[in-house]
């Protein structure tokens, strides 16, 4: 039996992935919408079975990199770096993450790419603990929804931080406005847990989600990061201004840091800095960049 509101007619050789997908279709064309199962859509199911199954041995192959992009304070001094996955296929070249994580997150593979995330980054923090230009920079690390709402994602992460001995106020976990939306409690209850182990927590994409106020003071944040739709006008779009005027201000009152991403010019630049935004990131100071890379444009700077 399909499921209530869709019709679905043609053939079936493949009965749950072409349903599943004529369903889709038929859902997007309203409760009694017809759709029949076309030679494109098995092409669609053929290419998404293909990628989750490369996908799944992509860890094991080693075809997941970390990117690192710079992260500035006002002086242009290097104060970290967020940790951006990519996927380098041996035939397909650089596989984008707007591809894949998607992928990942529908078919629960996120949760090893994760933990795989978090070890690396931790290893990266414990290597440069040995050189003083990078001792004491931090690692921001993405953290989905379903990895954050595991049961046992704080001790996941207690264990990693120790396994890797490091010190656990270099890692930064970014968090986004999305995942208040649901189990608030149990969001705050696990950031605080893993506060006091030391953890640091920024909130990513600030102003294009949903933030309730009664709950953002409850938050233990270290920083909001402004979104980099804010920020591409703010040279010149008074409203943009505005807005990054108040997020900064009100970052300031809650005793919460700032950093504005997407900064690629010097005009955004000087108006974040007129609006007392202290930390950046952006194409303007450095894009995503291997770690062999990243570290040699440490030492040039």
């Amino acid at each position: 039996m399909l499921p209530a509101g869709a019709k679905v007619a043609g053939w079936d050789f493949h009965p749950l992935g072409y349903r599943r997908l004529s369903t889709a279709h038929a859902k997007k064309g309203g409760r009694n919408a017809l759709r029949f199962f076309d030679p494109e859509m098995q092409e669609t199911v053929n290419q998404r079975a293909d990628l989750e199954s490369e996908l799944r041995n992509a860890l094991e192959k080693q075809q997941l990199q970390l990117y690192y992009q710079i992260q500035v304070d006002s002086s242009h001094h290097t104060r970290g770096a967020e940790v951006l996955i990519r996927w380098i296929h041996p035939e397909r070249g650089m596989i984008s993450p707007v591809q894949f994580i998607p992928l990942a997150e529908e078919t629960g593979l996120i949760l090893p790419i994760g933990q795989w995330v978090l070890d690396t980054a931790c290893a990266r923090i414990k290597a440069w603990e040995k050189d003083t230009l990078t001792s004491n920079l931090t690692l921001a690390v993405n953290v989905s929804a379903k990895q954050f709402h595991q049961a046992d994602f704080v001790n996941q992460v207690h264990e990693t931080v120790q396994r890797h001995a490091i010190n656990p106020m270099l890692l930064k976990l970014e968090l986004t406005e999305s995942m208040l939306q649901s189990d608030i409690e149990d969001t705050i209850a696990s950031m605080h847990a893993l506060k006091k182990i030391g953890i640091q927590f920024s909130l990513d994409d600030f102003g294009t989600g949903y933030s309730s106020l009664q709950y953002l003071k409850r938050l233990p944040l270290d920083q909001l990061k402004i979104d980099q739709s804010f920020v591409r006008d703010i040279a010149t779009d008074s409203s943009d201004k505005a807005i990054v005027g108040t997020i900064i201000a009100m970052a300031h009152h809650l005793g919460v840091g700032v950093i504005a991403e997407g900064v690629e010019t010097k005009e955004q630049l000087h108006s974040l800095k007129s609006s007392c935004c202290t930390h950046y990131q952006g194409y303007l100071f450095g894009k995503p960049v291997p770690i062999d890379e990243f570290e040699a444009q440490l030492k040039q700077s």
